[in-house]
């Protein structure tokens, strides 16, 4: 895939300020842990996540999207009536129907002659849309197009948590499935894609590559169980295998399209896993993790929107500067990878006036910054 007329000209994003951390979570977990004697500190030593974010309670997940998107558009300077399509890419929705988009579009007040729809590709949703977006503008049937998107992680954590609590037939073994679960983190983002002619920044989405593994569509599922609690079981060990593999492969096309070497690449954005999958995806591709910028230490996994929010921390702070050529690597469970190619020049990112702050201190190293 190759684009000539697409740039990124502006990103948005919303933080929840309820913080919980991995040694609450053990807390939480302490009878479980008791009975199987699980050393404590296991959490974040094997995922390298401190905390994690919950919105508050009732929170819709439209209602981040709408402040994420209204800070891009206004970040921007754009006209709202500019927008021809609007994708809500988030694995959490409002509801089943209609598309959580529509109350996106209503409250944004976008034209009624904008697309409007909800995009679902787990990890990659919000990739995706901005993929659908670009076409659209390459292809001239419009002239600008908005992606949000905001994941809820308290129902999927507290009923993994209550889950895990209450079933006494559990090993060491058994537990493993649902220990992904317990590094997922709440966060909103949105991206605003305009054709080259009306941008300002000019940071130019240049090539995008993607491959489906879907063999692997069992290892990481996540649904309702029979009492209505959000629940995932994920094979850890065999999801970053078979991941690892399906991110080098992607990447080897990634190269083809963008015509870039590795050392031509001067930042990358992989998907917010944890620090194994960190280290070890640069590593498979070449890349030095000190390019690399990340957010799961305080933020956690949060799913679709964990690559663009991070993104748009990664340019708040300076960490990609201009002139620099970005590599947004993007890895969703089914297994599914999209890696999206930018000429960055420039970008207004609109943040929100208070910034969490995490629950711990240390010194920011260039691939694990601390907010």
């Amino acid at each position: 895939m190759h684009y000539q007329h697409v740039c990124i000209e502006a990103l948005g994003y919303s933080l929840p300020s309820e913080v919980l951390t991995s040694e609450e979570i053990e807390r939480r977990l302490a009878p479980l842990y008791r009975r199987l004697k699980l050393p404590e500190g296991r959490l974040e030593l094997m995922s390298g996540i401190r905390e994690r974010r919950f919105w508050p309670v009732g929170t819709r997940p439209s209602d981040g999207s709408i402040a994420s998107g209204r800070m891009a558009l206004e970040a921007a300077g754009l006209d709202p009536a500019e927008i021809g399509c609007l994708i809500h890419g988030s694995v959490s929705r409002d509801q089943l129907e209609p598309a959580t988009a529509c109350r996106v579009h209503h409250e944004l007040g976008l034209p009624r002659e904008c697309q409007v729809y909800d995009v679902s590709n787990a990890c990659l949703g919000m990739l995706s849309g901005m993929i659908q977006v670009a076409n659209l503008i390459e292809l001239g049937q419009i002239r600008a197009g908005l992606v949000v998107g905001s994941e809820d992680s308290r129902p999927l954590l507290e009923g993994t948590i209550a889950a895990l609590n209450g079933n006494q037939s559990l090993t060491r073994a058994s537990v493993k499935p649902a220990f992904a679960s317990l590094t997922i983190g709440s966060a909103s983002a949105a991206v605003l894609l305009v054709h080259r002619d009306i941008s300002r920044t000019g940071n130019r989405l240049t090539a995008a590559a993607a491959r489906a593994h879907t063999a692997h569509h069992g290892l990481c599922a996540g649904d309702h169980s029979a009492a209505e609690q959000m629940l995932m079981e994920t094979d850890s060990e065999e999801l970053l295998l078979q991941g690892l593999a399906t991110g080098a492969a992607t990447f080897a096309d990634f190269l083809e399209a963008t015509d870039w070497s590795p050392g031509e690449i001067d930042k990358s954005i992989c998907h917010q896993v944890g620090s194994t999958h960190q280290r070890q995806m640069l590593e498979a591709i070449g890349l030095p993790l000190a390019r690399d910028y990340a957010t799961y230490p305080w933020l956690g996994n949060t799913g679709s929107v964990a690559l663009p929010v991070t993104l748009a921390l990664a340019v708040e702070r300076g960490f990609i500067g201009e002139q620099e050529q970005v590599a947004l690597l993007g890895i969703g469970s089914g297994i599914n990878s999209l890696m999206i190619g930018v000429d960055w020049q420039r970008s207004p990112v609109q943040s929100p006036a208070a910034l969490p702050r995490p629950h711990f201190a240390e010194l920011a190293a260039p691939h694990s910054p601390a907010p």
